[in-house]
């Protein structure tokens, strides 16, 4: 018994000192985005004026970058984990299901300047040469695809976070499918169901709830990722409604400004980029955990 008391104050006190870390990353941040703060205001959240060198400094375009750019990853990362790992737990033998799931997963071993490279002297030039003039060509109506085809933008971030995220999404989805016992496919099976039926009904709604914690993680890893997103999204701090065009993230600027950085404010901007995407952060994941707690099981 006495065992079990000191073990249980072990486990009380990491979880409070897990809290703790995120409290003290809070605070500091918060502490050395202060000067800012009190320099530009509310404005610094909805303004995208950033010029360091006349001392203007605005994170909209940052936060819109890092948004549509995460989004867009999970439109593309989404369908494809979710697909891949319904094919690895209920379609393909389990040998070719294995090499098939190692693959996969040697994609997140590779670095992410690695990735942004690619990006760079590949994807960047066939997404130039051929994917957006087809879409200008055939979609000119559309917002999304207008302004000349650059290569370098957000759909290039786009796709490099997608392919970055996939292996998260696609283990994480798998273990959410492993997890429902196969009596339910069985049942649905005795019943007259089709396989996709059974599918459908005994394993995608069933999984709802994990799903959606899987596709809150990804997401997370998203928001955060700085190298590969650094070198293809153009680093332009601009709010524009194409896809061709450049952009510039939170967590790109921080990459490309912070060893530069010499003036107080200027490092202060800085620090509040920092302490924002923390924000953006949280606030996603616990909007998630709410939305999931009310609707997601529906």
């Amino acid at each position: 018994m006495k065992a079990d008391r000191i073990f249980l104050q072990i486990l009380r006190v990491a979880a409070g000192a897990s809290l703790l870390v995120l409290a003290a990353f809070f605070i500091q941040l918060f502490w050395a985005a202060l000067p800012a703060f009190r320099a530009a205001g509310a404005g610094f959240f909805t303004s995208t004026d950033w010029s360091p060198g006349q001392q203007e400094f605005g994170a909209g375009a940052f936060i819109y970058g890092t948004l549509v750019s995460s989004v867009l990853a999970l439109l593309i990362s989404v369908p494809v984990s979710v697909a891949t790992a319904l094919c690895l737990t209920e379609l393909l033998p389990a040998r070719l299901a294995g090499v098939i799931s190692f693959v996969v997963e040697m994609l997140a071993a590779i670095p992410s300047v690695v990735f942004g490279l690619w990006g760079v002297f590949v994807l960047s030039p066939v997404l130039r040469a051929t994917v957006q003039p087809f879409l200008a060509e055939k979609l000119p109506w559309v917002p999304l695809f207008s302004g000349p085809p650059l290569g370098i933008g957000m759909m290039s971030a786009g796709v490099i976070l997608a392919i970055m995220i996939t292996p998260t999404l696609t283990a994480l989805s798998r273990e959410v499918f492993l997890a429902i016992p196969r009596l339910q496919r069985e049942a649905a099976l005795a019943l007259g169901a089709t396989r996709w039926e059974a599918i459908r009904v005994a394993v995608l709604q069933s999984a709802k709830g994990g799903l959606w914690g899987a596709i809150i993680l990804g997401w997370g890893r998203a928001l955060g990722e700085t190298m590969a997103v650094t070198m293809v999204i153009g680093n332009r701090p601009q709010v524009s409604a194409s896809l061709f065009a450049p952009a510039q993230t939170l967590a790109a600027v921080l990459a490309n400004e912070y060893a530069e950085a010499t003036d107080d404010l200027h490092l202060s901007a800085l620090a509040a980029v920092g302490f924002t995407l923390l924000l953006v952060s949280t606030v996603i994941h616990l909007g998630a955990k709410l939305w999931i707690r009310r609707g997601g099981k529906a």
